[in-house]
């Protein structure tokens, strides 16, 4: 099946067109196929009100529920303002990356490695704000000088803004798919998703997803330019840009090397031997797309002495690295076995964190089974293998993960086939239950 799927069928039906060639039909571009399903469904700007009410509406029933838990238990009055602490319930919404965020809004970089006395293997070098990207903490400073507003409500503005934005573009995507109803459930999902609660938070995670989105919906229409160009700023947001760098590459490379008639061709109309003429838009993408990560891992590099300094502030700072996977195997089986015999433990979120993991595993299986295009299959499956194979806090694994929007369509095509009332009943209680799940559950019992 797959998941390109036209819209419902006029009253009248056109005449019956003579079947095409089985080697023309293989050659159609998918793009190609994506602009007219899209063209057929209702425009973005006709769509948009419902899009940001539907998402709105659910975001905030989740929002005021994790805010009420907040105040409720009142277990941050008691923590440090950095970690997950303040004087009000809406502080902890600024706390862990969200101060350092602040902090390089307020105060710029000042990167530098420096050893821990005593420190050995994995904690033997400081903490460093140049292990975050600039492009968020910049917009903050840039927001905070234009309205006035201090440097927690210039991150909130920027953060809900960008997750309306993720919210149009995850609409964009799955409606020039599967219509107009899957896109709005898919946006609508968007809302309550596993990590959902750092969209509206001084966190970066709603700007790097709103321009992945973004980029995947320029690749589909074929705007190959801005494609690049988008990609390349989501590379100044975070170091997993490289995942939708690799998922602009697969697509562009074929795309560059294929002829009016979408084919790639190594043989001319008289059999001989001939190379492709090649198409310079997607050559020129795929160019821009690593200027954005590699420009400011340079820059770091730079700046301390050591071309390394970034992985090396990740790993020895942070304690993040790739290990195939085997800590992450480690806490599943140890989970599953009711221990807690490993690195921050938290017996709730990380029981979450498995559930996700499962979620994700079965909307793989159900996605590749829709055969989705290029640029969304290698996004998705590089984005999991990321989350998985790294080494790093496990109950932040839902947040890890909430960038694998592909998975949304295969979640919004099972919920379209539910009538209304039961839609409405299952994101109603998703949005109730996000307030905890994703929400208090990532920010106080555990470490988002």
């Amino acid at each position: 099946m797959d998941l390109v799927t036209s819209s419902p069928a006029p009253k009248t039906l056109p005449a019956a067109e003579p079947p095409r060639p089985r080697a023309q039909r293989r050659r159609q571009r998918p793009q190609t196929e994506y602009l007219k399903v899209a063209l057929r469904q209702v425009t973005l700007r006709q769509a948009a009100p419902s899009v940001l009410a539907v998402y709105g509406v659910l975001k905030l029933i989740g929002f005021l529920v994790f805010m009420w838990l907040l105040d409720t238990t009142g277990d941050y009055r008691s923590k440090a303002p950095r970690y997950g602490g303040g004087a009000h319930a809406w502080d902890v919404l600024s706390t862990w990356d969200g101060w350092w965020y602040r902090q390089i809004a307020e105060h710029g970089y000042h990167p530098q490695l420096v050893p821990v006395p005593g420190g050995s293997g994995h904690w033997s070098v400081e903490q460093n704000s140049a292990a975050f990207f600039p492009l968020y903490p910049g917009l903050i400073r840039a927001v905070s000088a234009t309205t006035g507003l201090g440097s927690y409500g210039a991150g909130m503005t920027v953060s809900v803004v960008a997750s309306f934005a993720a919210a149009l573009g995850i609409y964009a995507v799955a409606s020039g798919l599967a219509g107009h109803r899957v896109g709005l459930l898919a946006a609508a999902l968007w809302a309550v998703w596993p990590g959902s609660g750092v969209e509206w938070s001084v966190y970066s995670d709603s700007l790097y997803i709103a321009l992945a989105v973004w980029t995947c919906h320029f690749v589909l229409a074929g705007r190959w330019l801005t494609a690049g160009a988008v990609c390349l700023v989501a590379g100044l947001s975070r170091p997993t840009a490289f995942t939708l760098i690799a998922a602009l590459a697969a697509a562009a490379v074929p795309a560059a090397l294929r002829d009016e008639d979408g084919r790639i061709a190594f043989r001319d109309a008289d059999g001989r031997r001939r190379l492709p003429s090649l198409r310079w838009r997607p050559l020129a993408a795929l160019a821009l797309a690593p200027l954005g990560l590699a420009g400011y891992l340079g820059w770091v590099g730079e700046q301390t002495g050591d071309l390394k300094a970034y992985s090396i502030l990740e790993s020895d700072a942070w304690d993040h690295y790739f290990d195939f996977g085997r800590s992450t195997a480690h806490v599943v089986v140890a989970v599953l076995a009711g221990r807690g015999d490993y690195e921050s433990a938290a017996a709730s979120e990380d029981l979450v964190g498995v559930g996700v993991l499962l979620l994700t595993g079965v909307l793989l299986v159900v996605l590749a089974q829709l055969r989705p295009p290029t640029v969304l299959a290698v996004y998705t499956v590089c984005t999991v293998v990321l989350a998985v194979g790294t080494h790093e806090i496990f109950g932040m694994m839902s947040r890890y993960l909430l960038p694998t929007f592909p998975l949304l369509l295969p979640a919004a095509m099972a919920l379209d086939r539910l009538k209304p009332p039961g839609r409405v009943a299952v994101l109603v209680l998703t949005a109730l239950a996000s307030g905890s799940l994703t929400g208090y559950m990532l920010f106080e019992i555990g470490i988002p």
